[in-house]
Order: structure tokens, then C-alpha cells, then sequence
């Protein structure tokens, strides 16, 4: 038999590989559908690939590849034998077939046993040989198999800081020391030591310190004493206060430099007075023992709590798996998938996407799109318990039966690849995810149907100089409005101001915070704040040839066939720590924004001269024969406030300088956006008059005609890459040279749609009106009669209805849990992580993101 078998594998030895370091093993799930060892036919595993393929998507990567031998894995789920059998161990076939895969979570651990099983198989006639067969296979065979079987499932081979990093148990924490000092924590009031801070506190659970974290770059965190502290003392564990709940809490181990699992955390609480048992963590992130009575809480009027929810099944009702914190992933794309145009592209076009799909399927995103959108969408993953089951669970008088959902990993792992924030295990701004998702479906949509078109629109800015009256109209692409939330228009607003003082007098005489007060604001308030003119500071009127007042207002030049609207619910603290307001918008069912639209240019109007504000140079640098700009004027005291943030100083006076010195906050948001830029902490450089030409007169001095060709280097890096260096040139244009904007450009723009626009930026200034700006594809002369060089854009009336709207809880866009409500049917089902059911009551007034379709004309 041995000769046997080593005579049969022979032909295919050269394909079979031994993983190597850096080769990912996919042996917990299909590259093309949800089928994993537990599944009924098992999964294939590549012996050469290493990819993994369901029974129905192996031989698609026989045909395509010719690799024939595949290793078949297999798990048998049953449920324990009751009586004396009971609490025996599990029964294995081999021990180590699965090491490294866990248990299916929708299976109960204490109620079930699992049976591994694997084998080697050889298309294309499905030859079978058993594993181990350690003696009768080939040395290099019985190695590669073995490698297989005990590899780490792919993506536990991430960075340490991956979205799928295990936390592992301290090696403090059986033996930590607690000082005998009577420390006891009261149950609120809490306060750093050392700074007086109320964000971010840390529990030394060796003496009972309360002190500050460190400071983060998105603004919140604090000054670091609590690291400080470890210098000091070496006590190494420490908890994060406002995360202890009956479930656990947040641990960090400062000499071990990571976060910890602590399995003895109760009795370290109880020892300054904490039982873990009490605590229940309120929406802003405090705590209060249970019996107290708090109001109801968003938590609970957003998910619905306390409502016997009725579960639904099928295709469209199918959950989505929360990885760790990845619940802003599962509601952006349940609600994109719940649309005619990505329904359409990724699953109506299925066969084709996976036929034509590249060797490594897990590392396309269009193969991933049509994988999730398949899943959702075929009702396989979502069906209802059978009859016998029911039965028997009521006779038990338990109902256990899950939704499974499925689980977005390939996906995510896809789609985040190379993006510092989406690829880690934090939560993240789902507002922020919409747009990147719609960025790489613009970027992979290139020469083809592109589904995002149908949120596509146009905007058209009109800037008017105060003292000449006249104008200039320019046109750019966006996708979502940002709708402001007028605090002063709240209809219960003496009870706000109430609430406010009494909130202080408590934070200042440490006594229990007063019963949170919701403010209501009227949705025609938002509406209204969201149409009136913005003042455009610093504003250069190319006119006067001077700085004069200037006011920008927004319409619509398109209406998109969906549209996209955010509540601005986010803001800064005056201690610049990011801070969710808490309101509640009465959004109405029904839209109408006809009285939007743009006009263009009236004939009573006269336009601004096309001209760019001059240079201004230094004093001291006016003489200078190359005329380059040395001391630019830059509001030091706004840098040195970023840069104590943890910001380079460079970045923070770029920062500020780009931003025209409108102060701090404008100058954050521009470091947000510029963080991944390659020079973002290199000096600030600006721009050299290396000839100023034939003298002009002193009317027209430093004025630049707009035709004037972006910064060389930026043109040399497009270039490099491939593209023409006219092409380069119009992208760089489009985008006010900005480079990572003008690469997208590119890809959503090709050569033979470009025409000689030019770029009409002398008047405006950086954007932070209602409309977001937040993608990053811009063209200032666009307009929708223009078919050739113009962006696809979908016109139509301006009257919409809500059909879905994504929901957050929590008091900042980086922690708290998100959910959707989508219209199907003519019914609201709430999606909450892999739980799907008929909403009873969907909280429209507590929205983050809502979607509308728009309406037909007729």
C-alpha cells in the first residue's frame, strides 16, 4: 500500500509546497463562500495555494490551475451524550487536525463535542488517502501536511496591532502583589491624582492609583501619569476604569507593553472596594451600580432592549458576525447591500466575478464583495430552527437557537489592507468606512459598471465678494451631506441650560451627575442652519486684488439617485477631546429638497476675474534675488497647542499655515486628513519665484492666471508610476495638487475622457460647510451637462424616502456599538450585529447616517 501511494502521489509532487514563514493558510473558511470544516462538504485546502475552497468552488481552482492535490478537512459537531456519558472529553480523531481553529461560536462549548477528521484528495478523480498516514506517504508529503495541519489559520498571521490579535493572560496576574494601604474606590466622582483629569483613568492594581493614559492622536487620552506611575514604582497591571462591567474589563500590562488578560480581575477590584457584579456602564461612558435607576438609555432605546423582537429569515436577513469591534463594517454593508446597484453588480454578476477572478481570491475585492453579498443575499445562511427542533427546546423549556450570520474577515482584511485604522481591532467612525468603501469601489470600478454611482453628486459653490457684489460659481463631486445640529434651536431648551448647571454644580462638589437631559432640535432647524451662507475668512477677492469679506453658499447642481446624510452629532470639547453631542432630530419619512438646486450664473450677476492671490513674501525676504518665501506667517501659539498633543512640530506649522491660521481646530482636521502623507512631519517648504518674467504693472503683481502648472515634483511621482504627464497634470489640478486625491483621480478619470478644464481655485477656501467633501474626488468645473469629461452622475427630482439609517452608541465614534434599521417589505428590521428582527419601534430620531431613495416622478 505504501508503494502504492507513493507511486500515485509521485506525478503531483512537484506542486506540493511545505508553508513556508509569511504563507497565509486558509483552513477555517472558503475563499469564495462561507464554507468552512464545519460546514457539510467540508473545505478543500490548496496543497500548493494554501487557499481554502468549499465543495462547490474546488473545482473552479482545479479547472483554472491544474493543482490537484488538495487536503479535505472536515468537523463533526454533535451534541453530548446525556446520562452517564455526560461531561465526558470530547472525542478526537486526531488531536491536532484543528489545533488552531476555534470552536464555532454559535455552538455552545458545554453542550457539544466536535470530531475532527482529515484527508488528502487528488483531482480529478477524487482519489482519497486518510490522514496521518505518516509511514505510507512520501517524507516530503507526510512534512507538508503536518505543516498544514499545525499552522496558524491566516489571519492570526497579522501585525501584532491586526484586527485579529489575540490578548494573552499577563504573566502578573496570578501572582500580583496588593498593597494592605485601604484604598477604596467610590463608585463615581473619579479624577487622575495628578492632573485632575476625568478622561481616560487608570487603576494601578497594586496600591489603587487613579491616574490619566497617555495622550492619542485622535485628541482623548491624557498626560501619562499612570505610566509614569509604573516608572516610579514598577507595579505593572493596571485597569481601565470606565470599562469594568459583570463581563470584564480592560487590562494593560506596562512592563509587558500590551493589553493583558487578567483571570483573577475580580478579586483585584474587590480588594479597593469594586464588585465587578454591580458595575453597568452608562451611555457617557460612566459607571453606576444596578440599583440605582437610570433613565433609559440610548443603548437600550436604539437596540431595542426589552421588546420581545421577532427574528426573521431568508435572503436579505441574514447577520453579519462582529469580529471584536467591527459592528461600523456590518451595518455599512448590510445597508449598501440592501441597494438595486450593488445587489446587481457583485451578486448578479457572481459566476463571472468568480470566474474571472486572479489565482488569490481572498486578495480581490470584487471576489470578496460578490462573497459577502452572496451570503447575505442567498438565505443559506439564514434559516429558521426546524420543527423537531422547536419541540424539543420547549419541552427543555429553553430556546437556544442562534442566527448564525457570517463572518466579514476576508472582507474586512481586504478592504482595510494598508489603512492604519480599519485594519486594527478599534472601533471606528462608520460615517468615515462608508466613504472609504466607496473610495475602493471607485478605484476597482474603473472601465466598468461602477454601483456607487448612485450616490454621486454635484455642488455647486457660489462665493460672493461683499464690497464688488460679484461672483464666482464652481462645481465638485460629493457623496454625503453633513447635516448641522443647531443646539440653539432646541425645542426644550431651558431644560438643557438646567440640566447644564446643575451637571457643573455636581462635577464641582463631587456628587452624583443629575439625570442626563436628550436635546430635541426640529429637523427643519438643520435644514435651515444647512442652507444659510457660510463667511469665508481671509477671503481673497481677485476684484479688488485685495482681502475683503466674502460669504460661500452650497446647492445642489445634481440630486443622486441616493442620498447619504450624516448629523453631525461630533465635536471637540474645549479640552479638545472628542465628544458626541446627545440629541434627538425628529428626521421625517419624507424629503423634498427641490428648493436646493442650484442655478449657475444669473444674468444680473457679474463673475470674479480669473486670476490667483498673489505671493505674499516676508519682509525680510523682499530683496532676495530668488524671492523665496522664508518666514511665512504662522499663529505659533495654535502650533505649540497641537504639537502638545504629540503632533511633530513641522506637521503642526504646516498645519497651521494651510489652513490660513484659522485656528487649532481647523488645523487638527487638517492633520487627521495629511497623517499617512509620507512628508507629513518633514519641514515646511514653500514654493520659489525662480523668474518672474517681463515686469508687470504694480496692479497686477503676484496675480497668476489659473492656468499655472502644479509643483514639478508632484507631476515627477504621478509620472514615475505610469501615468502621462498630461493626464498627471489635469489630476493634479482637479485636486488642488493634492497627490493621494489626484491618484484617485486618475483611476475614476481615464486619459481619454480628460478634456482642458482648468482649475477654477482662486476663491475658495478649505471646506467645512453641510456638504462633507470627505471623498476624495473633486473637479472644480464639472457640471452635468457635460457628458465627456464630466463624472457619472444620476439626476433626477429632489423628493426622497428613508429606507435606512445607522445608528451609534457611545460617547465617542471610537468605542460604543452600532446598528442599522433597514425598510423591507414595507416592514423596519433592526440588524444588530448576526441578530436580525422586525423592528418594533426603530429610533429615526436617534440616527447617525440615513439613507434615501429617491422618489419616481411620476
Amino acid at each position: 500500500m505504501a508503494a502504492d501511494l507513493g507511486e500515485l502521489l509521485v506525478p503531483y509532487m512537484p506542486t506540493v509546497r511545505v508553508p513556508r514563514t509569511g504563507d497565509r493558510v486558509f483552513k477555517s473558511e472558503c475563499a469564495f463562500s462561507f464554507d468552512s470544516p464545519e460546514s457539510e462538504g467540508g473545505l478543500y485546502v490548496c496543497m500548493n495555494t494554501f487557499l481554502g475552497f468549499g465543495r462547490e468552488h474546488v473545482e473552479r481552482h482545479y479547472r483554472k490551475t491544474g493543482q490537484s492535490v488538495y487536503m479535505h478537512l472536515k468537523r463533526h459537531v454533535k451534541e453530548k451524550a446525556t446520562g452517564a456519558a455526560a461531561g465526558a472529553i470530547p472525542r478526537r480523531r486526531n488531536g491536532k487536525v484543528f489545533l488552531d481553529l476555534e470552536l464555532n461560536r454559535d455552538f455552545n462549548g458545554e453542550d457539544y463535542e466536535y470530531e475532527d477528521e482529515a484527508k488528502l484528495v487528488i483531482f480529478p478523480d477524487h482519489f482519497e488517502i486518510p490522514l496521518p498516514n505518516i509511514e505510507e506517504l512520501p517524507a516530503l508529503v507526510t512534512i507538508a501536511c503536518d505543516a498544514v495541519l499545525n499552522s496558524p489559520s491566516a489571519y492570526k498571521k497579522q501585525e501584532p496591532d491586526s484586527w485579529e490579535e489575540e490578548i494573552q493572560v499577563s504573566k502578573h496576574a496570578r501572582s500580583l502583589r496588593q498593597l494592605d494601604n485601604e484604598v477604596r474606590i467610590p463608585p463615581r466622582g473619579w479624577k487622575c491624582q495628578k492632573c485632575e483629569m476625568r478622561e481616560n483613568l487608570w487603576l494601578n492594581l497594586t496600591d489603587g492609583a487613579v491616574l490619566c493614559g497617555k495622550w492619542f492622536f485622535d485628541g482623548s487620552g491624557g498626560n501619562g501619569h499612570a505610566l509614569d506611575h509604573f516608572k516610579e514604582t514598577k507595579y505593572p497591571l493596571a485597569v481601565k476604569m470606565d470599562t469594568i462591567t459583570p463581563d470584564g474589563a480592560d487590562v494593560y500590562s506596562f512592563e509587558e507593553e500590551e493589553a493583558v488578560l487578567d483571570p483573577h480581575i475580580s478579586e483585584h477590584l474587590s480588594h479597593f472596594g469594586i464588585d465587578m457584579l454591580t458595575q453597568t456602564k452608562t451611555e457617557n461612558g460612566h459607571h453606576t451600580d444596578n440599583n440605582s435607576r437610570p433613565r433609559v438609555s440610548e443603548w437600550e432605546v436604539i437596540q431595542e432592549s426589552g421588546m420581545k423582537l421577532k427574528a426573521v429569515f431568508g435572503s436579505g436577513y441574514t447577520g453579519i458576525k462582529n469580529l471584536g469591534n467591527s459592528c461600523y463594517l456590518g451595518t455599512v454593508m448590510q445597508v449598501l447591500f440592501s441597494i438595486p446597484d450593488f445587489q446587481r453588480m457583485y451578486v448578479g454578476n457572481l459566476q463571472k466575478i468568480y470566474d474571472y477572478s486572479p489565482l488569490d481570491p481572498s486578495q480581490d475585492f470584487a471576489t470578496q464583495m460578490a462573497k459577502l453579498g452572496h451570503g447575505l443575499l442567498s438565505g443559506q445562511f439564514s434559516k429558521p430552527p426546524m420543527k423537531s427542533e422547536l419541540i424539543e427546546q420547549v419541552m427543555k423549556e429553553e430556546y437556544k437557537h442562534q442566527q448564525k450570520g457570517v463572518s466579514p474577515r476576508m472582507l474586512k482584511a481586504m478592504v482595510s489592507r494598508g489603512h492604519p485604522e480599519f485594519s486594527s481591532i478599534r472601533q471606528q467612525d462608520a460615517h468615515e468606512f462608508l466613504l472609504h468603501v466607496i473610495n475602493v469601489v471607485e478605484r476597482n470600478s474603473a472601465g466598468s459598471e461602477n454601483p456607487s454611482d448612485v450616490f454621486r453628486f454635484l455642488v455647486e459653490e457660489r462665493v460672493q465678494c461683499c464690497q464688488t457684489r460679484q461672483v464666482r460659481y464652481n462645481q465638485r463631486v460629493d457623496y454625503c451631506i453633513q447635516l448641522p445640529a443647531p443646539f440653539e434651536a432646541a425645542t426644550n431648551r431651558e431644560e438643557l441650560l438646567a440640566y447644564e448647571a446643575k451637571r457643573k454644580d455636581a462635577e464641582e462638589n463631587m456628587r452624583a451627575p443629575p439625570e442626563p437631559v436628550r436635546a430635541r432640535i426640529p429637523f427643519t432647524a438643520c435644514l435651515q442652519a444647512f442652507t444659510e451662507p457660510d463667511n469665508v475668512p481671509d477671503f481673497w477677492s481677485s476684484a479688488l486684488q485685495a482681502k475683503s469679506a466674502g460669504v460661500k453658499t452650497s446647492r445642489f447642481a445634481s440630486f443622486p439617485e441616493y442620498l447619504i446624510l450624516q448629523i453631525k452629532k461630533f465635536t471637540f470639547g474645549d479640552d479638545w477631546v472628542p465628544k458626541k453631542l446627545d440629541l434627538a432630530i425628529d428626521v421625517p419619512d419624507f424629503l423634498d429638497l427641490s428648493r436646493l438646486r442650484a442655478t449657475g450664473l444669473q444674468a444680473s450677476e457679474e463673475e470674479l476675474p480669473d486670476l490667483l492671490p498673489p505671493i505674499v513674501l516676508a519682509e525680510d525676504t523682499r530683496d532676495n534675488s530668488m524671492g523665496s518665501i522664508d518666514s511665512p506667517e504662522i499663529d505659533e501659539a495654535a502650533v505649540m497647542q497641537l504639537a502638545e498633543m504629540g503632533f511633530p512640530l513641522e506637521a503642526c506649522r504646516k498645519a497651521v499655515y494651510y489652513t490660513g491660521n484659522m485656528g487649532p481646530e481647523m488645523a487638527f482636521n487638517w492633520i487627521i486628513a495629511h497623517m499617512e502623507e509620507p512628508d507629513f512631519a518633514e519641514p515646511l517648504t514653500l514654493p520659489s519665484i525662480m523668474d518672474p518674467g517681463p515686469s508687470t504693472s504694480d496692479s497686477t503683481v503676484g496675480a497668476t492666471p489659473l492656468g499655472n502648472s502644479p509643483p514639478e515634483e508632484s507631476i515627477a511621482i504621478l509620472t514615475s508610476m505610469g501615468f502621462p504627464r498630461a493626464h498627471s497634470i489635469q489630476a493634479l489640478k482637479a485636486t488642488n495638487n493634492n497627490l493621494e486625491r489626484a491618484l484617485d483621480w486618475i483611476f475614476t478619470h481615464p486619459e481619454e475622457e480628460e478634456s482642458d478644464a482648468l482649475s477654477d481655485m482662486a476663491d475658495t477656501e478649505p471646506n467645512d460647510n453641510a456638504f462633507s467633501n470627505a471623498n476624495s474626488h473633486s473637479n472644480s468645473t464639472l457640471s452635468p451637462d457635460r457628458d465627456v469629461s464630466g463624472p457619472r452622475v444620476k439626476d433626477g427630482p429632489g423628493r426622497y424616502e428613508l429606507f435606512a439609517f445607522i445608528s451609534h452608541m457611545g460617547a465617542s465614534t471610537m468605542s460604543g456599538h452600532y446598528v442599522c434599521h433597514i425598510k423591507k417589505e414595507g416592514r423596519w428590521v433592526i440588524y444588530n450585529d448576526h441578530k436580525v428582527c422586525l423592528s418594533e419601534r426603530p429610533p429615526k430620531d436617534l440616527g447617525y447616517i440615513y439613507f434615501y431613495h429617491r422618489l419616481s416622478s411620476s
